[in-house]
């Protein structure tokens, strides 16, 4: 089994704004690109046209959600998009359940890792994951999953810009963002401070290092709506009551036939 390091000199990991993400799936394009071209074996595909069974280290999940009546008012429906990929956890379960200790953490940045070449596709750690985080490579035979591109961060040939996660640096809504989470001075740590930054599903105690944002709360609805009115209505008000020039021309002869 692989030990967890007592504590790490870094907390690198995800803060993910559930308020701006639009579900465009341009981070999980990018995630599939980047680790399929660059990280340790291809992610495989095995029916590329046909039953998704291909392997994605970032997936994003849509909710409809009905917020409460406000003052016995119903609201409109509201749609939550999710990403989800590892969250590189302080007291990650994947890691300790691993026979062979090809899961690990490492103590200078917190990332947790899979070394292909000790893993042998046993499976316990995706078992032991709560968030579903990992995936089994059916080509490769062996469990993948979020490296958080660390292939990217440390790469001084690239532009220090390009030093980031790839589902980072494509994302066009910006509601992704990358840092050290153990700096109270990060970007990162000043958007959890001041959105209120929360733990997925805390009651596992898995201590999860990347943090949602949640959604603003959304105008509501202050009259009682039958179903017929049309909201566009006060922004569709004719400019003149009457036509005038041509259109008033067009209207009398309209009115003749």
């Amino acid at each position: 089994m692989t030990a967890l390091p007592a504590t790490t000199a870094r907390k690198l990991g995800l803060v993910i704004d559930l308020d701006t993400c639009v579900g465009c799936h341009a981070c999980v394009t990018a995630c599939k690109g980047w680790n399929t071209q660059n990280y340790g074996a291809p992610l495989s595909d095995q029916d590329a046209y046909g039953d998704a069974s291909g392997t994605f280290l970032n997936r994003i999940h849509s909710f409809q959600v009905q917020p409460e009546p406000v003052n016995d008012v119903p609201q409109l429906a509201q749609t939550t998009h999710f990403p989800k990929s590892c969250l590189h956890c302080d007291d990650a379960p994947c890691v300790t359940v691993c026979p062979t200790g090809a899961s690990y953490k490492r103590a200078e940045d917190g990332i947790v890792l899979v070394n292909e070449d000790a893993c042998m596709g046993c499976g316990l750690c995706a078992w032991a994951c709560p968030y579903g985080a990992r995936e089994m490579d059916q080509a490769a035979g062996v469990m993948k999953k979020c490296t958080l591109c660390v292939d990217r961060i440390y790469n001084e040939n690239l532009e220090e810009i390009d030093r980031q996660p790839a589902c980072v640096r494509t994302c066009p809504a910006g509601a992704r963002h990358f840092g050290d989470l153990a700096d109270p001075d990060s970007h990162v740590s000043k958007l959890v401070a001041e959105r209120g930054g929360l733990d997925l599903m805390p009651e596992q105690g898995t201590k999860p290092v990347n943090q949602y944002l949640p959604p603003r709360p959304r105008d509501t609805i202050q009259p009682v709506m039958s179903g017929d009115e049309d909201i566009l209505a006060p922004f569709l008000a004719p400019v003149a009551e009457e036509p005038k020039g041509f259109l008033a021309w067009v209207d009398r002869a309209l009115e003749k036939l």
